[in-house]
Order: structure tokens, then sequence, then C-alpha cells
């Protein structure tokens, strides 16, 4: 029989690295002025993580020390890794899903397979809403290792499904090529070819260096040039299932990036369907079976006394950095009402209790006498604190919403991200920023609220300082 007592060894390990007794390293996280130092055993470092192994075997003493920069991980993340590489335990219970994505980030970083392979796992069990509020960010993340192929298929599904959360997004022309590939070879995407080929143009041209805007006066050395940059997409493009009218005005100019003969097979086709071709002719794409009742009717529930669908679309839009204004049948989200101030009380108290601990939240307001509609989404959640804390987050924005009275909507995006959600004692309802937008006083009047210009791009308000509204609405953000 053999007997392991792994708890005590986990306890007995953990007790060396709280004691730093006979430490020989010294790690330093972060960059300034957030640095902060870790002292460790190289023994232990070693056997337990790839990347100290090599760090350790290249290292060069120092009176006995050895000394590792890690300032792209935070002191928070390896904090808790540190633990774990000496004790092997870890409690997520009460971290929120962007510092576990973070975690995952610098597991692999470490080349801690087993860890990061459990973060994955955790963050689709238990934090879905999360990833595809953020799933460009993660959608790339999960091509940094090879072992995170199920967070990189949950993705897929679902931007197979809403391919605009990532093609009409800001930050497209970023996608890492195999990212690309993976979601052009897809048979479900959603998309016309038409489309997809305009998309695989527009991310070929932002990857090629010094191209000419006017495509007039390109050389046979530019189309040489995107043509090497896409040379791995374009064998996925479904050419055939491009229509005629299409095919020549959008492919036709770029028919030198082409492989021989396909641009040839594509004319034949049209002119003669049954001609025999060289070119390899990939299946269609599958197409959406169309519902009786439409899915989008739904996307608020229940139904909302200050926005419509058109504002709905609009708020997805942002939230996935979409270049364009969703269709109301585009909308990926679900709005789900958690609180309604008319209906459960205008008071913090009453917030907090219904919205609480719940991620991706987006707060509407209706403005006495002058009709507007304001509000900000926050992507972490609202919670009480004893003391002024702020929440950090870069996705955080601020809006007002066209109406009868508004001619166009105003968005607002956070610049001071260390700033973006405050949080403070019950009586305090949602507040964004320095005072940029959010609940007054809620113990004297929960309807007096705040719009100035402090930790976002721009004020979103007629009145600039403190203005009554005569109701507001936070809904939680569902895919």
């Amino acid at each position: 029989m053999t007997l392991k007592l792994f708890e005590q060894l986990s306890q007995d390990f953990t007790q060396l690295l709280e004691s730093k007794f006979d430490y020989n390293v010294v790690i330093e996280v972060g960059e300034r002025p957030n640095i902060q130092l870790f002292e460790g055993h190289s023994v232990v470092l070693y056997q337990r993580s790839l990347y100290f192994r090599q760090k350790l075997i290249d290292a060069i003493k120092k009176e006995n020390i050895i000394e590792i920069k890690l300032p792209n991980i935070s002191g928070k993340s390896f904090n808790i890794i540190i633990k774990y590489i000496y004790g092997g335990t870890v409690s997520l219970e009460n971290l929120e899903a962007p510092a576990i994505f973070d975690l995952l980030i610098a597991t692999n970083e470490l080349k801690i397979t087993e860890f990061a392979e459990y973060l994955q796992s955790h963050l689709i069990n238990k934090h879905a809403s999360w990833i595809r509020l953020n799933i460009s960010r993660v959608y790339q993340a999960s091509f940094l290792n090879e072992k995170f192929e199920p967070l990189q298929q949950f993705c897929i599904n679902i931007l197979a499904k809403y391919p605009n959360i990532i093609f009409n997004s800001d930050n497209f022309t970023t996608l890492q090529e195999n990212a690309l590939i993976a979601l052009l070879k897809n048979d479900d995407l959603k998309m016309e070819e038409s489309e997809i080929w305009d998309k695989v143009i527009l991310w070929g041209k932002a990857k090629t260096p010094s191209l000419s805007f006017n495509l007039n006066s390109w050389t046979d050395e530019s189309f040489k040039s995107l043509k090497a940059t896409l040379q791995h997409c374009l064998p996925h493009i479904r050419y055939f299932q491009i229509s005629s009218k299409d095919a020549l005005k959008k492919i036709r100019p770029y028919r030198n990036i082409l492989e021989e003969n396909v641009w040839d097979d594509i004319v034949a086709r049209f002119l003669d369907p049954d001609v025999s071709i060289t070119s390899r002719i990939l299946s269609p794409r599958k197409k959406e079976t169309v519902q009786c009742v439409p899915r989008k009717v739904f996307v608020i529930k229940p139904s909302s006394s200050i926005i419509t669908l058109q504002h709905a679309a609009e708020i997805s839009s942002w939230i996935d950095r979409s270049s364009t204004i969703y269709d109301i049948t585009e909308i990926p989200y679900e709005f789900k009402l958690l609180y309604r101030g008319s209906r459960d009380g205008f008071s913090g108290e009453a917030f907090h209790k219904l919205c609480d601990n719940i991620p991706g939240t987006v707060v509407v307001a209706k403005v006495n006498s002058t009709n507007e509609i304001l509000g900000g989404y926050n992507p972490h959640i609202w919670k009480v604190s004893n003391s002024l804390e702020y929440a950090t987050t870069v996705d955080s924005f601020i809006f007002s919403l066209k109406n009868e009275d508004m001619n166009q909507s105003i968005l607002s995006r956070v610049y001071n991200s260390s700033r973006s959600i405050v949080y403070e004692g019950k009586l305090r309802g949602p507040w964004f920023g320095g005072g940029d937008f959010g609940m007054g006083d809620g113990l004297i009047n929960p309807k007096k609220w705040c719009c100035r210009k402090q930790s976002y791009s721009k004020p979103i308000a007629k009145t600039i300082g403190w203005f009554i509204i005569d109701e507001y609405e936070v809904f939680q953000i569902c895919y």
C-alpha cells in the first residue's frame, strides 16, 4: 500500500514560500510604478515551470541571487501563480472573469500547462457570458496555445453565427492570420461570400506595408505583395458562390492576386455552368434555417419603458466595437431586465440588491423635462464598498441615445481606465467615472443624477452637472 499525503506536502512547500528560507531567486513582476518583488527557490521553480527552467539555465547569478523580470504579468496574477507553483492549490471563487483571463494569459506565458488548461475550462464553464461579451479579445488569445482548442472552438461557434462581432469591429485588421483562417474555413460562417472577400482584402491591405490607397496606381509589385500576404487566406474563399455582379465589381480589380486560372475559371462558369474547370470548387457555406418568429423580437426581456430595439442594436454594436451599427435582426445579445426604478424603488439599496455581482450590465435613464436617454455600459460587476474604490477597464462607455428630440446618439468611451467604474456605500447607485454619469445622493433624492466630463472622452448630457430623472433601468447583457 502506498501512502499519499499530498495535503501535508502542499502545506510544507507553501510554508517554505512564505518563510523565504534560503531563497536564491528574486522575481520582479509588473512595470513601474507598480513593480512587486517575489522571492523563490530555483529548485522548485525549475521543476514546476518550463519558462523558469529555461530562465534558470541561462541565468547569471549576482551574489548568489538570480534575478528574473516579468513585466507583462501583474502582481495580483503572479501572487496566485507562485502559490500554485509551490502548493499546487488555487481558489478562483473570489476572482472575477477578467482576472481569471489575465491569469490564463500569464500561466500560458510561464508555460504552466496544467494550470492554464484548468483556467480555460473554468472560463468556459463558469464565465461563458463574459467570454461572449469580450469575444474578440478572447478569440485572439485562444490561438496563443494549441491546447486552447476548446476555448478557440467555443469562440468560433459564436463568431460563425454572429460574424459582424469581429468582422465589423475596429480591431479586425489586428486579427492574427491563423485566427482569420479558422473563420474562413468554417462552413457555418453566416456571411455572404462577397462580404467575406471584402473583409479579406481589407485585412490584407492593412497587413501589407506601403500599398497605395489608389488601386489604379498599383504596380505589379503591389499585387505581388498583397498576394504574398493573403497566400494562406485566399484558398478558403468560395469564389463560385459569388454573384457575377459582385465578381466583376469586387474580384476583377484584384484578379492579379489570384492563383493561375482562377479568374478565367470564374468567368467561364458564369458563361457556361457546365464547363470543366481546373480550379478547386469549395462547397457552399451552410445557410441558416429561416424561423417563423425571428428571435430578435424578444431581445429585450421584458420590454423596456426607455429603450427600443434600435437602441439595443446600437448599444450592442458599441459593446462589440463594431465599425457599423447592427441591424435589429443582427443583435447578438439579449437585454435581460434586472431593475426598474418605478417598479423596484429608486434607492441605491434596491439597485444593489438586484444588480450586484452580475457582469456585463447596461444602465439607461430618462431625464425629466428633456426626454434625453442617457446610459452606460459596465463590463465588470456592481458591488458595495466600504471605502471609495475603482474598477479598471478599457471597455466601459457612457452614451446618449437618439430619440424624437435628439438627432443622433453620443458615444463616450473611457480614457482614464483606472477610474472607469466607481464603488461606494450601499446608498450610492450606479456611478461611471468621477461623476461622468450616475446617481447622486441615494439618501436625500435618488432621482438626482450627475453628468460631467472626467474619466470619459466627452459629456453626454445637454446639461452638465445635476439633473432629475423620471425613470431608469438596468439590463444584463446575455448571449
